[in-house]
């Protein structure tokens, strides 16, 4: 089953600090809710990463590999999924009214003999809720990063 999900935010930040956050693998495990790791396993010669996941949906554990195939310093970032999990995760970095427009976008495949017309639903719901969250969370932690850079001024 395909599944496409995306969403965006304004974050009161700038789009360089936005895009140094998220390039990090690490980071984007403690702000994606169901993600449980991501570790760089290499800079690819693109100067992007290359990277190991487990991401977790409904109690099952998916694993695998993402790789930047489009990386585009401060603007745009776009992972190939391999592994349990396969697909394309495109983040896009948008100067917006002194801070940043932050896109997600996403679409994979859910391995595994799902009846379609029963999960879809629920899965469209979970990766929407997932979205918000994670965009939210990417919200609070960089602000708490413009905070400290602040104070160290």
């Amino acid at each position: 089953m395909t599944v496409h999900t995306s969403g965006d935010r304004w974050l009161d930040a700038p789009v360089e600090t936005v895009f140094a956050f998220m390039d990090e693998p690490s980071n984007q495990a403690a702000v994606t809710p169901s993600l449980s790791r991501a570790e760089r396993i290499e800079r690819l010669p693109n100067s992007g990463n290359r990277a190991a996941y487990e991401y977790r949906m409904f109690g099952v554990s998916f694993t695998g590999e993402v790789r930047a195939t489009t990386y585009e310093p401060p603007e745009r970032i776009v992972y190939e999924m391999r592994g349990d999990l396969t697909g394309r995760i495109a983040w896009r970095f948008e100067p917006e009214r002194g801070g940043t427009r932050l896109t997600y976008a996403a679409d994979y495949e859910v391995p595994g003999p799902l009846p379609e017309f029963l999960f879809a639903p629920v899965i469209r719901w979970y990766n929407r809720r997932e979205v918000r969250r994670l965009l939210e969370n990417v919200e609070e932690a960089v602000a708490g990063e413009e905070r400290a850079t602040a104070s160290t001024a």
